[in-house]
């Protein structure tokens, strides 16, 4: 049994879901994909993509990203119905998002949202970033009731015995994950990465490894003991910073 991770597949674009639909209906039989977020806003294709992954692996783990959950092309009311809608459709193709156990492993998805603790939103953040205008939450909630809604759901998946622990989250857990070489004119981005609450969840399950999507930029780093791995698709323009292949991350 093998452990694959990958995260923003971006279906939308067509050469990435062609990229998907090729994949191997017989090298992943018994495996697991952990698919970290950011499969597509388009619910139908969404659940094109749930059907042909779930052919080809064993077992399909997710959370979803923000992309996964605008609405602005939906005729549906709030990105918590989206969700919602989102996780019937993973449960009709058994695409969990629940805890995976088999000894002497447990992989944990966990849900969340950035809540600005990586910085203050600029000027240029409000006026750029999608999600802004492409998630609609219920009336009256501020960014912290977003942030607490998803984590909240965690709580029930935060202790574990398990020999060998893998966590992951379409989210980043702390900003250091980001490297040095990003230009400062791009980390006007960063207040919209993550949450250092995610980090702190995880720090309570103690996990080998922590798989993480969204930033677009795969690294691989260990931080006290801990191994953190991106291994984002990315957009079609996208290939100095992403690898666009599988990539496998535990092995038994």
């Amino acid at each position: 049994m093998r452990v694959f991770a990958l995260s923003d597949i971006h279906v939308d674009y067509q050469e990435n879901e062609q990229w998907l639909l090729e994949l191997s209906f017989i090298d992943y039989q018994n495996d697991i994909l952990i698919l970290a977020g950011d499969l597509t806003d388009d619910i139908e294709l969404l659940e094109r993509c749930f059907s042909n992954l779930s052919k080809k692996f064993q077992n399909v783990l997710f959370v979803p990203g923000n992309h996964d959950l605008w609405v602005s092309r939906d005729t549906i009311a709030t990105s918590v119905v989206k969700y919602q809608k989102v996780c019937e459709l993973a449960n009709i193709y058994d695409i969990s998002m629940q805890t995976y156990q088999t000894d002497p492993l447990s992989i944990i998805p966990l849900l969340g949202w950035y809540d600005f603790s990586f910085g203050d939103p600029s000027i240029q953040l409000k006026n750029s970033w999608m999600d802004f205008r492409s998630c609609v939450w219920p009336e009256g909630w501020e960014i912290s009731d977003v942030v607490n809604y998803f984590l909240n759901q965690n709580n029930i998946s935060l202790k574990t015995n398990s020999e060998t622990v893998i966590t992951f989250s379409h989210f980043l857990p702390r900003i250091d994950l980001m490297p040095a070489y990003i230009p400062s004119s791009l980390r006007y981005l960063y207040p919209v990465l993550g949450s250092v609450l995610i980090e702190e969840q995880i720090r309570k399950l103690k996990p080998r490894i922590h798989v993480y999507g969204h930033s677009h930029v795969n690294r691989q780093i260990e931080i006290k003991e801990i191994k953190y791995i991106n291994n984002a698709f990315g957009y079609p323009s996208e290939r100095r910073i992403v690898n666009k292949e599988l990539l496998c991350i535990y092995e038994r």
